[in-house]
């Protein structure tokens, strides 16, 4: 049974937890880390419920965006698709008239962007997740099979995390090591209420209902992706399956009626609906990324994380300003200097096409002597901080200048359409040790053993498994059969 509010606004928070809760240490990718494993100790559960109860006191002053009662939440619902429907035909329009993308200034701020947000797409779903194992609950039907479409029922081709994930295998968008502890918090509160769903019940039903509504930002993603040539697919998925007429949007209003108490309760299941669906606006997200790309300061870090493991591996026979290349690099602080330096001595000529670069000469092409030192992620922003404006034609790092007159590239789909189609082979066994194991005790196994070991398998840090893929296909036919 969910508790009563006076349960989840606790006075014993933790010291590291309250520093985690305000974006001081590095509270929120541990415990992120920490809820991202197969099975969790009750002493992770209680670390997730008090992370909680702070996330929740930190937004209760803030205003929501639910209406006042649950009876005018369709309406709410319709007049936030049609807002967003027609912000989105006024952007269009625009881009029409010549006006220049509105998110990504160039193909690097894009991949950025989707670097950035990753601790948050990892674990689609994930606040759901506590309720699978509730599924014999006809009122919680529409929830559960929300978990079970993030999941792509079990395809890994339409699994939202299976698709994140490549994605950044794509692009070399990873290791995420790197990032921002607060990056991290979206996804943290995402497990946490997927941890303590029976604790927070109405508060991961709000989450879930403000969460699933079609957002502006996802359609301009999914356009200016698929205009600078990169795969566009997780964001349109997610266009369509969170429709209000059919997806997701819908059937989180549904839920929301479906789960409230037909017994009086003076209005407090519905007023912590309305406080988790603060949660799901609280930490950088999207715009976040967008608007605080800088590519200066990306170049500066790239080449900062580089000086670590590159200071003692150059020789001393070229000198940047009276120092070598080592010496340079053993001081990370001055690599602002380091590349003014090679400014000023023509290696890098900012603004010009990259081939009059003799640095780039270094990292790419038939003699580059630095190949293989930048991921493609990073050579795509010193690319484009070499370039310049030249860069807004969202030219790949692989590719030459845009044809003459011409300032926009060939889309995505229409590179997709004009590549030959390619004929699958039979599909092979898959290799994988905790798939054997799944299927092995699932061959002993009870029926209640059954649904749990089916559900554990289900959970954010194992659904886009091959196992967790098996599991999930197993417990919907089950159930959709």
């Amino acid at each position: 049974m969910y508790a009563g509010p006076q349960e989840w606004q606790r006075p014993d928070a933790t010291a590291e937890l309250a520093d985690a809760s305000s974006g001081a240490g590095s509270g929120h990718a541990d415990l992120y880390r920490r809820l991202m494993q197969p099975s969790l100790d009750d002493a992770t559960r209680a670390a997730a419920g008090e992370y909680l109860a702070q996330q929740l006191e930190r937004v209760r002053g803030e205003p929501g965006e639910l209406p006042a009662h649950p009876g005018e939440l369709q309406a709410w619902m319709e007049s936030n698709t049609q807002s967003v429907h027609a912000r989105y035909a006024a952007y269009l329009a625009q881009r029409k008239e010549g006006q220049p993308r509105r998110f990504f200034a160039n193909r690097a701020h894009a991949l950025h962007v989707l670097r950035q947000v990753a601790p948050t797409k990892l674990v689609d779903g994930a606040w759901l997740y506590g309720l699978v194992k509730h599924a014999a609950n006809p009122k919680m039907s529409d929830l559960v099979r929300t978990y079970v479409e993030e999941l792509g029922e079990g395809d890994a081709g339409k699994n939202h995390v299976v698709l994140y994930r490549d994605l950044l295998n794509r692009y070399n968008l990873d290791p995420l090591d790197d990032l921002d502890d607060t990056l991290y918090t979206q996804g943290a509160i995402q497990l946490a209420l997927g941890a303590c769903a029976e604790e927070f019940l109405p508060e991961v039903i709000g989450f879930n209902l403000s969460y699933e509504q079609l957002p502006l930002h996802l359609l301009i993603t999914a356009h200016e992706l698929n205009e600078l040539g990169i795969d566009p697919y997780y964001f349109t998925l997610h266009v369509t399956v969170d429709n209000g007429d059919t997806g997701h949007a819908r059937r989180a209003c549904q839920a929301v009626l479906d789960m409230l108490p037909r017994l009086a309760d003076d209005g407090v299941f519905w007023e912590r609906v309305r406080a988790g669906a603060k949660l799901a606006d609280v930490a950088p997200g999207t715009m976040d990324a967008v608007e605080g790309f800088r590519i200066d300061d990306e170049v500066l870090r790239i080449f900062a994380r580089k000086s670590v493991t590159g200071h003692g591996a150059h020789s001393d026979y070229c000198r940047v300003a009276g120092k070598s290349v080592n010496e340079w690099l053993a001081r990370p602080a001055e690599i602002p200097q380091f590349l003014a330096a090679l400014e000023a001595a023509g290696w890098i000529q900012r603004g010009k096409p990259v081939d009059d670069s003799r640095f780039w000469g270094l990292l790419q092409g038939p003699r580059a002597e630095m190949f293989g030192v930048f991921s493609s992620y990073e050579l795509q922003v010193i690319h484009d901080w070499i370039r310049g404006d030249a860069s807004a034609d969202g030219a790949a790092f692989t590719q030459g200048p845009a044809p003459e007159g011409r300032t926009r590239r060939a889309s995505f789909r229409a590179m997709q359409r004009a590549r030959p189609a390619l004929v699958a082979g039979p599909a092979a066994d898959l290799l994988d040790p905790d798939l054997d194991a799944l299927k092995s005790r699932l061959a002993t196994a009870d029926p209640a053993q059954r649904e749990q070991l089916l559900c554990e398998m289900m959970s954010p840090a194992m659904h886009w498994t091959p196992a967790g893929l098996e599991a999930t296909r197993q417990f919907w036919s089950a159930r959709s059969s």
